[in-house]
């Protein structure tokens, strides 16, 4: 993807025509599009020119910029990008130049201090991200200019990360940085969901809800790789349309779908994947096979859903929650064994993770809105 020159100036608050004398004072060569003046990105041109603003704004000097959450809102009223200093590396962690930095819906919820992980403020958010090793400790197996994907939890959005040694790993050669940064959390949720907590088996029926959204379209995608049968719901026609063609399996509305899956499997799923909750949840309870397994990644609908405990008894289902972060604290070697599956798929192009949008940090707002109201496919990600 090609940026121009100006716009990563204006982003910085710095007037693109002094960034041009800059550049030219170095002997820069650049490349015009369309009569602008652009660099292809993750480009060495594009490293040149951000070095070049990093001098002009301070920010060689031990300063970057991050999102920053220095207040608790609904209307995130209290986030703001933010010069700030810029992390120390400690002695066993990896320094990465940040690349790309997906969203995830705890980000938001982080926001809002409805999330189970509630850092102190003031907090950057940012679960995941792609970039370049700027310094690595001794015994890492890292070094400076290596591609890397890394587990943050927070920190991600920002031009800087350091990060554990143990949740670095290298990016495959296969993928751009907003790919990358776009796999971990979702699949690593999908895997753990499927394999781990539903042992989905070949053939099986899996109706995975929310499926234009992360969760669920890493759900659907990784469904199809084990072999088993989907069905997907959504709420916008649009996005149905999209999801049909992309997947070749059958499509519902995100209500009213309890008899066409009851159709369709003759009797009910098997797994079902549920990131909504709210009457979502409660009409899944309705079609379910005997023996099925409801997996609760989330409730992006707003409403935490209940079941009479008659239901499941009668029904002979049961209700899995799934939390792929927790599961890896907990069984550190099954974390290790998940992480390794998910990369080794993405690296063999087994999986088709797909970005949204890839904005500049400075359209952050645009990008959690979009989240907010799920007006995205997949996944959105911001290039600090």
């Amino acid at each position: 993807m090609e940026v121009a020159a100006a716009d990563l100036a204006r982003e910085r608050g710095v007037d693109p025509k002094r960034l041009r004398a800059a550049l030219r004072a170095e002997g820069f060569d650049w490349h015009e599009h369309h009569g602008r003046w652009t660099a292809e990105t993750g480009s060495e041109q594009h490293r040149q020119i951000v070095a070049v603003l990093d001098r002009l704004t301070g920010r060689d000097r031990g300063e970057m910029r991050a999102l920053v959450v220095s207040a608790l809102s609904d209307d995130l009223s209290g986030t703001a990008p933010a010069t700030v200093a810029a992390p120390v590396r400690g002695p066993e962690q990896v320094l990465v130049r940040v690349r790309a930095a997906s969203l995830n819906y705890p980000d938001l919820l982080m926001t809002r201090g409805a999330y189970q992980l509630k850092p102190p403020l003031p907090f950057v958010p940012g679960m995941e991200v792609a970039g370049e090793v700027i310094e690595a400790a001794a015994g890492t197996g890292f070094a400076p200019g290596d591609r890397v994907v890394a587990a943050t939890r927070t920190g991600g959005l920002a031009e800087q990360v350091a990060v554990d040694a143990a949740r670095v790993r290298a990016l495959p050669e296969a993928l751009d940085f907003a790919t990358a940064a776009s796999i971990g959390a979702v699949y690593l949720t999908a895997y753990v969901a499927l394999v781990r907590l539903a042992r989905v088996q070949p053939g099986e029926w899996v109706l995975v809800h929310g499926a234009s959204g992360g969760v669920g379209l890493a759900a659907l995608d990784l469904a199809q790789v084990l072999g088993a049968r989907a069905i997907a719901t959504s709420r916008s026609a649009e996005k149905r349309a999209w999801i049909a063609e992309r997947f070749a399996v059958p499509v519902l509305p995100a209500t009213g779908f309890r008899a066409a899956v009851k159709e369709l499997t003759g009797g009910g799923a098997d797994v079902v994947v549920d990131p909504v909750g709210g009457d979502v949840f409660d009409e899944s309870t309705r079609c379910i096979a005997f023996g099925g397994r409801l997996l609760v990644t989330g409730f992006t609908s707003g409403r935490i859903a209940t079941v009479p405990s008659n239901i499941p008894l009668i029904k002979g289902f049961s209700v899995i929650g799934v939390r792929a972060g927790e599961y890896a604290r907990r069984y550190p070697e099954r974390g290790a064994e998940n992480e390794k599956a998910i990369w080794d798929m993405a690296a063999r192009g087994l999986l088709r993770p797909h970005v949204d949008a890839a904005l500049p940090l400075a359209r952050w707002r645009e990008a959690f809105e979009s989240l907010q109201g799920s007006r995205h496919r997949g996944k959105l990600v911001l290039l600090p």
